[in-house]
């Protein structure tokens, strides 16, 4: 790929990928409205405000700059956001992505990138999950993202295009070396809450459901280092220079429930963790992990931190440069 398109690239999962990016002296350029993605997580001769909706715009971009592949990042993605207001997560995860797959063929760009996710799986049960289970998701998120896993597939088979759809697992941690860090607005993932609910402060932490069938009560997930996820990305454009199309699952292959991330916490930190139970959370299946061998097969990937303390290391490290950043600002 000569030069890509890296929409959500302020965000979380999106800025580390460009890090990745920036280390391999790729070209890219970056699209982003900011609504949820950090200006400072970028630089900014790589950003271009704008919204992936506008399909003019960004088809014009990307013949301005020559762009042969788009690497799709931005979404909406909270889970209980989604079961409150499905409208908005319809309009913006699938409308814009149609219009943004249009703008994409219309300047016959060669291949696209789509950051997809295990919640299009739904409720499979303890175990492994790999790709060819059915897609049952429990939630408008993981619906918005089987619509768009179904449009690449359609206009890889119509049109040509080439696709990877990586479906991840609970991204989490930070950028050992670089101010990138979770910094969502309001924060809804697992780790960085329990961080926070051990920090000083009175901040508390809600673990939503305490009797799922899982061997705690509290929800499993699989969770993967953002830094790993951002390789992975770079791995699927390397196979799409020889193969038409991936599907594949990223994560460790190893669940964790609740009670173990605050347990991880504790230990690294020698503090306890401020924690209630809640009662469960619509749309949260009691388990999702990664079958992940196929894209250590096909892409020749692995985790480098391939342990929930090494990903929790860094994620006590991030949240304290997030902090840092706060006072800095203030």
């Amino acid at each position: 790929m000569n030069h890509l398109l890296v929409t959500g690239g302020a965000g979380y999962i999106g800025s580390h990928f460009c890090a990745e990016l920036d280390r391999l002296q790729f070209p890219y350029t970056v699209i982003d409205d900011l609504s949820r993605g950090r200006a400072a997580s970028v630089a900014a001769s790589r950003l271009v405000v704008e919204d992936i909706g506008n399909g003019e715009a960004v088809e014009r971009l990307i013949r301005e700059r020559s762009i042969d592949c788009v690497v799709h990042f931005a979404a909406y993605a909270y889970v209980g956001e989604s079961v409150e207001k499905p409208a908005a997560y319809y309009a913006n995860n699938v409308v814009k992505s149609f219009a943004l797959l249009e703008a994409a063929r219309r300047a016959e760009v060669r291949a696209f990138v789509f950051s997809s996710s295990c919640t299009t799986y739904g409720e499979v049960g303890a175990r492994l999950i790999a790709e060819t289970d059915v897609q049952h998701p429990t939630n408008p998120y993981g619906d918005t993202k089987v619509a768009v896993e179904r449009m690449l597939a359609n206009y890889g088979a119509a049109y040509g295009m080439r696709f990877a759809i990586l479906r991840y697992f609970n991204a989490a941690g930070a950028h050992p070396a670089l101010p990138l860090f979770e910094a969502h607005e309001p924060e809804t993932h697992l780790i960085p809450l329990v961080i926070r609910a051990a920090r000083p402060g009175d901040a508390r932490l809600q673990v939503f459901g305490d009797d799922y069938p899982t061997p705690d009560g509290t929800c499993v997930r699989d969770y993967i280092h953002v830094c790993d996820l951002a390789s992975a990305h770079v791995a699927a454009l390397r196979y799409l220079e020889r193969e038409p199309s991936l599907v594949c699952n990223l994560g460790l292959g190893r669940g964790y429930s609740v009670l173990d991330v605050i347990a991880s916490v504790e230990r690294l930190s020698g503090r306890k963790v401020r924690a209630s139970i809640a009662p469960r959370r619509a749309g949260d299946p009691a388990s999702l992990v990664a079958d992940a061998s196929k894209a250590r097969r096909e892409l020749g990937w692995s985790p480098v931190n391939d342990s929930l303390d090494a990903i929790v290391a860094t994620a006590w490290a991030g949240e304290e440069r997030r902090v840092r950043s706060i006072v800095e600002r203030s």
